[in-house]
């Protein structure tokens, strides 16, 4: 009989070796680490939902371990440390993006990851090879879906297949066979929820479900480890994921080339920090108010031309995207973030003190947003952008297929390292931010994965 789906995936985690991955594939976990880990020290010091989330995580006992959180001189359980650690990863939105898969997989997939190392005092080796085959699953789900198909439906594929993603994780840095990691994911089919109803009000429940699902994923790995029986087929099966979330799943697409194609390396890296559809139009922004040497003020309008995937998440409803009231609004508005780059010529973490700005507010009301011909068929291969700008009476456009940070035009070392340093500088401070980034750096040579965690995070 054939080998089924979940099975084989399991399989293909179980035999996931550190020194047997291609080089490159090493090396850009690593620098998807590194990303990740500046935006969970910028979030513990600055989201606006972090002291909830901590006070939550105190009154239900999950502060009661040697668990670690970067950026944090305090421990937790280990399942407080892996829901903390994702949910803070993913309260910027600076996060890395597959974009066909329309996925965030590191915040659930590396502190999963983390978490379980801590608890087996892992090598990093160990902890890298976790962190590889999480993405492999968790991208691989979603393509599968396909994305398009699940966001119809409402749900939130970073939370839904990060669960999977953070389970495959866990169980891999546990030594789980395959056996172990099929029931993990069985386990995992149980607990994988989100919602897109968050853009309703600017909710913060999208940065939790995924923290969520970074911390179900390590409970159904642990689960498994301890001999609790998962659902077979979760994947495939009849009433298993891809059949219950979403109308016409391909699950012929999970296992395509698995251990050859690698998806880690179809993994994009924000360079702002807001919802990753309209960063093409960020790009262009930027890219026309360099070169026109313009000013704000001969601004008299633009618009910018998305897919429709693009348009429900930073173009509609107009009105609404045209007044955000607070930082996630900011985040999934197209108006907020083309103005930002126009009016002050970057887009960073600290744009969002610009929220009331009057004159950033007077020009979002210029900025329309449409669904694009020519953008929509980019999709779902780009996520592309079309920038039509009005300026001293004349007409400029821009049109970016492939966003700044995509696989096809990556960060270098240099720009990966510079944003680490914008957002972990100011709370650990230049010299143990170094510390740590060169930690990352190293980290399939560490000997205990704790050494990571309690370097200069204890600085904070």
């Amino acid at each position: 009989m054939a080998m089924g789906v979940t099975q084989e995936l399991a399989g293909f985690t179980a035999g996931l070796r550190a020194e047997s991955l291609p080089p490159e594939v090493a090396e850009r976990a690593k620098a998807l680490v590194l990303d990740l880990v500046g935006n969970i020290v910028r979030a513990r010091a600055e989201a606006e939902s972090t002291p909830a989330l901590l006070r939550m995580v105190q009154a239900l006992g999950l502060g009661q371990g040697s668990a670690r959180v970067f950026g944090d001189s305090a421990t937790y359980s280990p399942a407080g440390a892996a829901l903390i650690n994702a949910t803070l990863g993913h309260s910027l939105d600076f996060d890395d993006t597959h974009a066909v898969a329309v996925v965030h997989p590191g915040a659930p997939v590396i502190p999963a990851a983390l978490a379980a190392g801590e608890m087996v005092g892992a090598s990093g080796a160990e902890v890298l090879a976790g962190i590889v085959a999480g993405y492999e699953v968790a991208l691989r789900l979603a393509l599968a879906l396909p994305a398009g198909a699940h966001y119809d439906r409402g749900f939130h594929p970073s939370a839904t297949c990060g669960a999977f993603g953070a389970a495959a994780a866990a169980a891999r840095v546990f030594g789980l066979d395959a056996a172990g990691v099929e029931s993990a994911l069985g386990i995992a089919l149980s607990q994988c929820a989100g919602s897109l109803q968050f853009l309703a009000n600017g909710a913060w429940t999208k940065r939790f479900q995924v923290g969520w699902a970074g911390m179900s994923g390590l409970a159904a790995a642990t689960l498994a480890r301890e001999g609790f029986k998962g659902a077979a087929d979760a994947i495939e099966g009849r009433q298993g994921f891809l059949r219950a979330y979403a109308p016409d799943p391909k699950p012929e697409r999970v296992c395509q080339d698995l251990g050859q194609v690698w998806e880690l390396m179809a993994t994009g890296v924000k360079p702002y920090p807001s919802c990753r559809w309209g960063h093409a139009g960020i790009d262009a922004a930027l890219a026309l108010r360099a070169e026109l040497g313009l000013k704000p003020e001969e601004v008299e309008g633009a618009t910018l031309g998305l897919s429709r995937a693009g348009m429900l998440l930073v173009g509609e409803p107009a009105e609404r995207k045209a007044d955000p009231q607070n930082i996630v609004d900011g985040q999934f508005s197209g108006p907020f973030v083309i103005a930002t780059a126009l009016s002050t010529g970057a887009m960073g973490w600290d744009s969002y003190a610009k929220l009331k700005d009057p004159a950033i507010r007077a020009m979002m009301q210029h900025i329309a947003c449409e669904n694009d011909p020519e953008i929509e068929a980019e999709f779902p291969a780009n996520m592309s952008g079309k920038l039509t700008l009005r300026a001293r009476g004349q007409v400029f456009t821009r049109k970016v297929i492939v966003p700044k940070g995509e696989p096809d035009n990556f960060l270098s070392e240099a720009e990966l390292r510079a944003k680490f340093a914008g957002l972990a500088d100011t709370v650990l401070g230049a010299e143990q931010a170094n510390a740590l980034a060169e930690t990352i750096g190293r980290l399939d040579r560490l000997n205990d994965i704790s050494s990571l965690l309690r370097s200069p995070a204890e600085a904070a």
